[in-house]
């Protein structure tokens, strides 16, 4: 029994450290940056508007 229980343990750590792992290795969450002018108007959708007219 203290047998299984030690290579049930090893294979929880393996699996845990293989999930924190790809955790970390994937990328992040991709938000949105607020861009401005040197005014401080928001020009994203400027920047957005000329994107989809060329």
């Amino acid at each position: 029994m203290e047998k299984w229980m030690v290579i049930a343990g090893v294979w929880a750590m393996c699996a845990t450290c293989a999930i924190l792992f790809i955790r970390g290795a994937s990328s992040p969450a991709v938000r949105p940056v607020p861009v401005k002018d040197s005014s401080g108007r928001d020009v994203r959708g400027l920047i957005d508007a000329q994107r989809h007219e060329s």
